[in-house]
């Protein structure tokens, strides 16, 4: 992301082969908007002035959004490593012979915290991790559950913590993710946060566009920050070098991001209905005669919204349903008997479900949904339910059965997340997010070293001329203002901060006429 012109009047060697003549009459004295009386050289110089100005302001009006993003969004990738450290004694439980019924864990939980209900439970998915019982509280807020950690070989219970999300991120994590998505100002907050993901990618392409049209001795230097460079040279080879290496990994990161923002997210999830491809979820429901609520492989009508709802970052697959399940101790099949939690287990065994696992206990007219919760490469995202009545597997989704759209979904989702390649992925959202920070430092001290500092040693940085616009060819124009009006259309936000801009943009420019005018 860049926030500054990269051409001089001063630096020969930073201007394009193809950039329009420099006279303006704009008194800057590095303008690069086309005037009346020059006519462009090819399409590029035409586009570029525009690209030009568009890159900088919005660079210039956006980074503060992006900056808080980045920051929030480096310490969220670090999170997973910290859990394990800071709630280690929680998490881990020394190795026993042989670990106790699945049912007796879940009596040791309802034992030590009488006043919940517990919902689901995630087994242990590796030797010397704990169980965790996952329950409601009278005081639990919106998307939370107590989540009381159980050890699998003596069925001692070792602590109890709040968890957010289908996901169960703790306490540490769970408040940079709130913090990363909507500032902890709730719903009003994530406006904040679908306003720096609808323009970043729009900078970062921007800033490609204008980057690899420069002039240049050899494609190295495209990566390559180049050398004896000072001042302000200096600095725009290592913002410009950096933006290529991230540009790709940083339009990804807008692109998932906006999957679950409130605005922009409703529209993906409107045309991904029409086309088909909403989030399937595996039915649980009792009375094959309700047609409303059965059917295999269906779109998640019986099973809440996952991540569909956007109620969530953390929502994953096969977890649907959790919501709402206050009351479900004693529920029973349609004989009024349950054959309980570990046949249930057995039986999602036996259907193939293998590695880490989690299970929604049954709720009045439905049976348990045990779904596999493995989101790292190869994802196992399985789910199937089970009648309590017989522990007969009554419904089976495979993540491969899922809609191609919303496979990708999932994927984009869970890579934003660092869930998809573990590890390596949270180094590498590591990695962007300070990548991005210095983008963001970087833009601003070119801005800043372009100040007239022998006029005003406070001023600010001299901005783009207006009026680019006005040389760009009639059959590009047109089709760029309805490409615009669409994507403004589709991400809201942008459109709107797009036409606020414009108009405040308008409003100063028939000011700077006017007094002009006078003078």
């Amino acid at each position: 992301m860049a926030i500054d012109d990269p051409a001089q009047r001063t630096d020969p060697s930073d201007r394009t082969p193809d950039t329009t003549a420099p006279a303006s009459p704009d008194p800057a004295p590095d303008s690069t908007a086309p005037t009346a009386n020059t006519a462009p050289t090819s399409l590029w110089g035409a586009l570029r002035p525009l690209v030009l100005r568009l890159h900088f302001y919005a660079g210039l009006l956006i980074a503060p959004l992006l900056l808080v993003a980045a920051t929030t969004g480096f310490l969220y990738s670090l999170s997973y490593q910290a859990e394990k450290v800071i709630y280690r004694h929680e998490l881990r439980a020394p190795v026993g012979d042989r670990t106790v019924p699945l049912s007796d864990q879940l009596d040791a939980a309802r034992t030590a915290h009488p006043e919940g209900t517990v919902t689901s439970v995630r087994l242990p998915s590796e030797e010397g991790a704990t169980t965790r019982v996952l329950m409601s509280t009278p005081d639990s807020e919106e998307f939370t559950s107590l989540a009381v950690f159980v050890d699998p070989y003596t069925a001692e219970v070792r602590g109890a913590l709040t968890s957010y999300g289908s996901s169960g991120a703790l306490p540490v994590r769970a408040w940079l993710s709130e913090t990363h998505r909507h500032l902890q100002l709730g719903e009003p907050g994530r406006v904040y946060s679908e306003l720096a993901a609808s323009w970043l990618w729009v900078v970062a392409l921007g800033g490609l566009l204008l980057w690899t049209a420069r002039k240049r001795a050899s494609k190295r230097a495209l990566v390559v920050p180049e050398r004896g460079a000072t001042g302000r040279r200096r600095t725009l080879s290592l913002h410009g070098s950096l933006g290529m290496v991230a540009v790709t990994g940083l339009v990804l990161l807008s692109a998932t991001g906006l999957t679950w923002s409130a605005y922009a997210g409703g529209n993906i999830t409107a045309i991904k209905d029409q086309l088909g491809s909403a989030t399937p979820a595996v039915s649980a429901t009792l009375d094959s005669d309700s047609d409303s609520d059965s059917g295999t492989g269906g779109t998640g009508a019986d099973t809440g919204g996952g991540h569909e709802g956007h109620e969530s970052m953390e929502d994953m697959p096969g977890m649907e349903g959790m919501e709402g399940m206050e009351g479900m101790e004693g529920m029973h099949g349609k004989g009024g008997t349950d054959v309980g939690v570990d046949l249930a287990v057995v039986a999602a065994r036996q259907a193939g479900l293998d590695g880490p696992i989690a299970v929604t206990l049954p709720t009045t007219g439905k049976g348990y949904v045990v779904a596999q919760t493995d989101n790292q490469f190869p994802a196992r995202l399985d789910s199937v339910s089970v009648d309590p009545a017989n522990g007969m597997v009554m419904d089976e989704l495979r993540f491969a059965d899922y809609p191609v759209l919303a496979q990708l979904t999932r994927i984009g989702i869970d890579a934003h997340m660092g869930l998809f390649l573990g590890l390596p992925n949270q180094l590498l959202l590591a990695a962007l997010a300070l990548a991005l920070i210095l983008l963001i430092v970087w833009g601003y001290r070119m801005w800043w070293l372009r100040r007239p500092t022998k006029e005003r040693r406070l001023s600010a940085g001299r901005p783009i001329p207006r009026g680019a616009w006005r040389k760009v060819p009639l059959r590009l124009l047109l089709p760029l203002g309805a490409v615009t009006a669409l994507v403004g259309w589709f991400l809201p936000l942008l459109g709107i901060s797009l036409l606020v801009f414009l108009a405040l943009d308008g409003a100063l420019g028939l000011r700077a006429r006017a007094r002009a005018a006078r003078t």
